[in-house]
């Protein structure tokens, strides 16, 4: 599929990661609402504090950030917990921006063109933790990535990740209808969780916790729609080209998959065997 390919993904944020900037903020992912009453900008922090929460991601730990963005989530790993993060991304419009942000924050975070699928990392350079939000879907070889996690992480180490998922025997038809539109406009494939869960067991991940947060972050689209109102937007959109057009289009798409329940947003804990290496250690 073009859009599940390395080359149309990176073209994609190269061109339009400044749009994302201006319409979801520093953090370019679904929020987490816990009383529904939070901005977007708070709900979208509740989801980054929520997967660290739940995978128990204590201060001064090395984390690599895998799809890290315009910066966002490594800034605050960084800034709040004293990690040493590394973030890697495909478009180095993204780096760009990120390195902007996390200098404008005072933040030492370092930021990497690389391709998640072939990770290539000095041979003492290893992980307490690999976080990734809403990338692992982009990647044609998931298989490739997850395997190379698993190398990077020290023994102990934990996989911290959330992404989106088509719902476990959807039929053809509401595939077609529910998902399709979704992978055009988001440029992702939507595996089945079952499918992510497998391959971490073949990589020798042992799988801790999962948990669907769907509910919790449906709202997101809400707040979607509401921006797309704007027609100047769909103005540059057109001028964009197709993709940007597909994207726009996919906002309704997500909405809907989310109310028939063929999409769901679920949260993945995992961890490399062996002793966790502590702050000091």
């Amino acid at each position: 599929m073009r859009y599940n390919q390395g080359e149309s993904i990176r073209n994609h944020y190269d061109l339009i990661s400044p749009y994302y900037r201006s319409l979801w903020g520093p953090h370019i992912h679904h929020g987490f609402w816990k009383g529904g009453r939070e901005t977007p900008a708070e709900a979208q922090q509740l989801l980054t504090e929520e997967l660290i929460a739940r995978a128990g991601i204590g201060p001064g730990l090395t984390i690599l950030d895998v799809g890290c963005g315009i910066g966002g989530s490594s800034i605050y790993l960084a800034r709040n917990l004293g990690a040493k993060v590394t973030g890697i991304t495909l478009s180095p419009i993204q780096v760009e921006m990120a390195r902007t942000a996390a200098e404008s924050d005072g933040v030492d975070v370092s930021f990497r063109v690389m391709d998640a699928q072939n990770m290539s990392f000095a041979p003492d350079e290893r992980f307490d933790c690999i976080w990734s939000i809403e990338a692992i879907s982009h990647f044609h070889n998931k298989k490739e990535f997850f395997d190379r996690a698993s190398n990077l992480l020290v023994p102990g180490g934990l996989i911290a990740m959330t992404d989106w998922f088509g719902k476990k025997g959807l039929s053809d038809s509401a595939r077609t209808e529910f998902l399709e539109p979704i992978e055009r406009g988001m440029l992702i494939e939507s595996n089945t969780l079952e499918n992510y869960l497998q391959i971490m067991h073949e990589a020798g991940t042992v799988v801790q916790e999962t948990g669907n947060l769907s509910e919790n972050v449906a709202q997101t689209w809400d707040f979607c729609l509401d921006i797309i109102q704007d027609r100047s937007l769909w103005q540059t959109a057109h001028e964009l080209g197709e993709d940007f057009v597909h994207f726009l289009d996919s906002f309704a798409a997500m909405k809907r998959g989310y109310e028939a329940k063929a999409l769901e947003y679920q949260l993945i804990i995992g961890r490399k065997p062996g002793p966790a290496r502590t702050e000091s250690g």
